[in-house]
């Protein structure tokens, strides 16, 4: 292969991963890695590794744009950090797999893509963002495979196809040399795909269920740059009645929203994070009046909310507080996980302990927008048999869509329904098995308020119990190839 098809290769490959970093088109995603894996195999090993570190990172200059919330020379190093991650697979391959032979050698790349996949998610700011397993949203059957390990074992397939389709590729498509391996990695591709289907179509249609709303905030109230510059404490006390006449008009906004729905049958009223602020000393009045209007109206109430400490170092408190139908505060959770940069930089922390709480209908858990982008963080709702997750949130348009569907991953690991009220994003309702139950985008015209009859009832997935237990068997796994190979060179010499 000369180096200017393998360079045709590489730049296909890298073309279609900025694609699928943009916008999540599932069929790119397998040929963009056998492509990139072809190239990296055929070009000369130092040259090479830096031709596909620059390709990879141009792919993630182009499909980044807008989804990072920063810009400049941070947005130049976290992708030239996400492009590192990414490269590695491909280099450990080289270094391994080319010199081992048989089904052996297609399995090095798929633990080793893993293995950086899940290592970055639990030691890098971003956790599970440009995960190629979320390109993968919308295929059912492959989804399921989250309930049992995780989008690892996504992730897994993904690398598995490519190094095997590459390991024919280089043999010419010769059937009896490569008949083992691509019939066993087939073969377990189909299995995989037939159980995922039928675990959908036998998914259980007569459960309980509850008419749940996702309200949405009004966007004519606030100026530009307002409500960032309240959650930050930043406010004079010249400004302050001004902007408390504000906040005030949102709140009766969504008090009466809440109200309107649970006369007109909703049993629990969502609202989405951080669009509904109020000054410290003015919660407990507010509290009480949401504490009222839910029990007059016998509604649950998951209340994004955003306590502002005015000049305090940490100012903002984002918190998700449930409400139940007799008014009783059952729990007020703080987010665990804030974005790196602007809400890092203003958050109180919460303690990572998601609040479980008891409805006569089920139990609720509850987690606020960047929390479920953590896998291990979201566990808790399965291993507490919780029966719905509802899940504030607020983003910006360029990741509308990419973050509603990361967030479904969470609903099949779990066995739980979601319910995520989103505020400059998509609000959605999804069942365990990923399917949506309703959709509503912030950025369309109309009403944005989501309504749907979410199904109630927990479903026990090996996900919950057994964690990332297959990502780290993954991790051993490669390095166990590398220090084998190491060992064998050594003896060699």
């Amino acid at each position: 292969m000369t180096l200017t098809t393998s360079l045709l290769s590489l730049a296909a490959g890298a073309a279609l991963l900025g694609l699928v970093t943009q916008l999540p088109v599932a069929p790119a995603t397998w040929l963009a890695l056998p492509l990139l894996l072809h190239a990296s195999r055929s070009m000369p090993p130092g040259l090479g590794t830096l031709y596909l570190w620059i390709a990879v990172y141009a792919a993630f200059l182009f499909g980044n744009r807008g989804m990072l919330p920063f810009g400049g020379a941070p947005y130049f190093g976290a992708n030239g950090a996400l492009a590192t991650t990414l490269v590695l697979p491909f280099l450990i391959d080289r270094l391994v797999a080319s010199r081992t032979g048989g089904l052996t050698s297609t399995l090095v790349f798929p633990m080793a893509f893993v293995a950086a996949e899940f290592l970055r998610s639990r030691f890098a700011p971003p956790a599970t963002w440009n995960s190629l397993a979320y390109t993968q949203y919308g295929w059912l059957p492959l989804m399921q495979v989250a309930a049992f390990v995780g989008i690892w074992g996504i992730s897994f397939l993904l690398g598995w196809t490519a190094s095997t389709f590459e390991w024919a590729w280089a043999r010419n498509f010769d059937w009896p040399l490569i008949r083992v391996p691509v019939m066993t990695c087939a073969a377990v591709f189909g299995c995989i795909i037939f159980a995922g289907g039928i675990r959908v179509a036998a998914a259980p249609t007569d459960r309980p269920s509850m008419r749940a709303v996702a309200l949405n905030a009004p966007l004519d109230i606030f100026e530009p740059g307002e409500m960032t510059k309240i959650a930050s404490g930043r406010v004079s006390p010249a400004e302050r009645p001004y902007l408390a006449d504000k906040l005030a008009r949102v709140q009766s906004w969504f008090l009466e929203g809440s109200r309107r729905e649970a006369r007109a049958g909703a049993r629990l009223v969502a609202w989405p994070e951080q669009n509904l602020l109020v000054f410290a000393e003015d919660e407990p009045a507010f509290l009480a009046r949401a504490q009222r209007l839910a029990a007059d109206e016998h509604v649950y109430l998951v209340m994004g909310l955003g306590t502002v400490h005015v000049g305090t170092p940490l100012p903002f408190e984002n918190k998700s507080v449930v409400i139940d139908a007799s008014g009783n505060v059952l729990a007020s959770y703080l987010k665990s996980r804030p974005v790196a940069g602007w809400e890092a930089s203003v958050m109180r922390r919460g303690d990572g302990r998601l609040p479980i709480v008891d409805m006569p209908e089920g139990r609720l858990v509850t987690a606020i927008c960047f929390d479920a982008d953590f896998p291990e963080l979201m566990r808790q709702a399965g291993r507490g048999g919780a029966d719905l997750l509802v899940v504030p949130a607020n983003e910006w348009r360029k990741i509308k869509d990419v973050h509603a569907q990361m967030a479904a991953f969470r609903a099949i690991e779990n066995g739980v329904s979601l319910l995520r009220p989103a505020a400059s994003g998509i609000s959605s309702a999804v069942d365990p098995w990923g399917r949506v139950l309703g959709m509503s985008d912030h950025f369309s015209g109309g009403d944005r308020t989501l309504t749907a009859q979410v199904p109630i009832g927990h479903t026990a997935t090996l996900y919950a119990k057994t964690g990332d237990l297959f990502a780290w068997l993954c991790v051993v796994g490669v390095l166990a190839a590398v220090v084998g190979r190491i060992w064998t060179d050594s003896i060699a010499r």
